[in-house]
C-alpha cells in the first residue's frame, strides 16, 4: 500500500505506538474528531439549501454574533465527544464555561481533555468561502477519578499532545499532528473517507505571501506597519503577495503550502489581539513548528505564554519562521524607539 492510499484509520493505527502513554484513547479520540468533522462537512455542504445560513440570534461568550452554523457544529463536536466516553472535559470558543464530562461507570477517569473552536470563520459561510475546526488536546493534570477543574485547561501550549484543524473548502481535509510531523488527510466524499494526500507537511524554506487584515492599518503597533512596509518594498525578492481570506484556518494552511506569514497583532482598539490563546494559537503554533514554521505574540513563543483564563486572547504571529522571526525583529526595534 502507498503512502496515498493509507486511510486515516489506517493511519491512526500504525502511529499508534508513537504516543507517550499509548493506551488506545487518544486514537479513539482522533476519531470521533474526525467522524463530528464529517457530519459538520455533510452541513456545511447544505448551506443555502436549508436554513443553516445567518445569524442565529446570540452571542458567544466573546459578545460576537454566533452564526447558525457555529452553533451546530458546536453541538455536534460535544455530543460526538462525550457519546464516545473518551474526555474528561470539554472546552469551546462558544461556551461561557468548560465542560466537565464523567466517563463509563460514571467516573472521571478519562485521560483527556479537549479545547476547539467548532467553525473558524463562519461569517464566511454566506458568502460560500473556506471555514474550519480547530482543536487541541491535553493530558488533564488533576488527579484520575475527580472532576477536571480549570486548571487541566491552563496549560500553556507545548504540553497539548496532538492538534489539528479541519478546513471545510473546495475538498474538506483533517490535518493534524501528535508532535511527529504533520499530516494531512482528504476526504472523498463518495465514500466518506479520509485519505493520507499530504504527508509531512512543512512550511517551504521561504516565503512570500503575508496575512494581515489591513484595513485596520491605522490601529496596528508601530512594529505591524514597519513590517507591511517592508513587505511591500521593491527591494530583494519584494513585494511580497498580500492574502488574507478572514478565516485562520485557510489562511494558514495555505500559507504552509505556499509560504508565508500570518499576522493578526493587538491594536488601538483590541489592546490584546484578538485570536484566542487556547482556541486558536496555542493549536496552530504546535502544527506551526511542527511543520518547520514558527508562532510568536510579537516578542515569545506562543507555545510558552502560562494561560491566565479560558478565553485569553493574544497577539498572534505565525508562519514561516524567517518571515516570523523578521516581523519580530520590526517589532523589538519599534518598542525600543
Amino acid at each position: 500500500m502507498t503512502e496515498h492510499n493509507k486511510t486515516l484509520g489506517e493511519f491512526i493505527i500504525n502511529k499508534q505506538a508513537e504516543f507517550k502513554y499509548s493506551s488506545g484513547e487518544l486514537s479513539r479520540l482522533i476519531n470521533s474528531i474526525r467522524l463530528a468533522g464529517k457530519i459538520v462537512n455533510h452541513e456545511v455542504n447544505k448551506a443555502g439549501l436549508v436554513d443553516i445560513l445567518g445569524a442565529a440570534g446570540g452571542e458567544n461568550i466573546q459578545g460576537e454574533t454566533q452564526q447558525k452554523l457555529d452553533v451546530y457544529a458546536n453541538e455536534v463536536f460535544i455530543k460526538t465527544l462525550i457519546n464516545r466516553e473518551i474526555v474528561c472535559g470539554i472546552a469551546s470558543e462558544e461556551e461561557d464555561d468548560f465542560i466537565s464530562i464523567k466517563g463509563g461507570n460514571n467516573k472521571n477517569d478519562n485521560k483527556y481533555v479537549v479545547l476547539m473552536d467548532p467553525l473558524d470563520g463562519s461569517s464566511n459561510i454566506d458568502v460560500n468561502v473556506s471555514v474550519g475546526t480547530i482543536f487541541s488536546i491535553y493530558r488533564r493534570v488533576t488527579p484520575s477519578g475527580t472532576p477536571v477543574t480549570l486548571e487541566d485547561f491552563l496549560q500553556p501550549g507545548n504540553q497539548q499532545v496532538a492538534a489539528g484543524y479541519i478546513v471545510y473548502g473546495t475538498s474538506t481535509m483533517i490535518v493534524y499532528s501528535t508532535g511527529h510531523g504533520v499530516n494531512g488527510f482528504t476526504l472523498n466524499p463518495a465514500i466518506g473517507t479520509y485519505y493520507l494526500s499530504h504527508p509531512n507537511m512543512k512550511f517551504p524554506a521561504s516565503g512570500n505571501i503575508y496575512s494581515v487584515n489591513e484595513g485596520n492599518y491605522i490601529h496596528f503597533p508601530q512594529g505591524v506597519k514597519d513590517y507591511i512596509k517592508y513587505c511591500q518594498s521593491e527591494e530583494e525578492d519584494r513585494p511580497y503577495t498580500s492574502r488574507y481570506i478572514g478565516s485562520l484556518v485557510s489562511d494558514f494552511h495555505r500559507n504552509m503550502i505556499k509560504g508565508g506569514i500570518y499576522i493578526y497583532p493587538n491594536t488601538s482598539k483590541n489592546r490584546d489581539g484578538k485570536l484566542r490563546l487556547l482556541y486558536e494559537c496555542n493549536p496552530m503554533a504546535f502544527l506551526a513548528e511542527r511543520a518547520g514554521g514558527k508562532a510568536s505574540n510579537g516578542f515569545k513563543r506562543i507555545l510558552e505564554i502560562k494561560p491566565t483564563e479560558l478565553h485569553q486572547r493574544v497577539p498572534f504571529f505565525c508562519g514561516n519562521k524567517e518571515m516570523v522571526e523578521k516581523a519580530e525583529e520590526f517589532m523589538k526595534k519599534a518598542e525600543k524607539e
